[in-house]
């Protein structure tokens, strides 16, 4: 399946909302450390409901730790600075979404080593900054999941 991956993700409930969107879609989540708050927060909870247990979560120390585990798989950035449409790509199984921290974004080393090719933007009408994080997330979902025909769904 597709894996949603949130670099450094500061805000509780957008990650309880991803935990929520993994659970929902089957895909796996990554969270690359630090995070702006403990997993066990009132606020991840309350947005992730009881869906925490169903979606697959893997934390990472640092970008580097994620890297050396997402092996060959391709691996997309989601930026406003990205320079594909995110419509462009046929997604596979395996690929890896990477989100930035929701004040920052995703930073510009990271956007760097995947490469132009592999960076992805959401149209946006002009002067506006940005998604939320969780929206972004679930728009990339949808898509992914849509071309790969809703996989294992009812």
């Amino acid at each position: 399946m597709i894996n949603i991956v949130l670099f450094e993700p500061e805000i509780p409930p957008n990650t309880g909302n991803i935990i929520r969107l993994a659970a929902n879609t089957g895909f796996k989540l990554h969270l690359i450390k630090p995070l702006g708050f403990d997993l066990d927060e009132k606020k991840v909870r309350r947005a992730g409901l009881d869906y925490h247990e169903f979606a697959g979560i893997t934390e990472y120390e640092n970008w580097s730790e994620f890297r050396a585990a997402s092996g060959n798989n391709r691996v997309f950035g989601i930026s406003t600075k990205g320079s594909r449409n995110f419509t462009e790509v046929q997604y596979r199984e395996g690929d890896y979404l990477v989100f930035g921290p929701e004040t920052r974004g995703l930073p510009d080393n990271i956007r760097n080593e995947l490469g132009s090719e592999y960076c992805l933007r959401i149209p946006m009408l002009p002067n506006s900054r940005s998604l939320n994080l969780s929206n972004a997330a679930a728009v990339l979902a949808f898509e992914a999941w849509r071309q790969l025909g809703f996989k294992n769904a009812e």
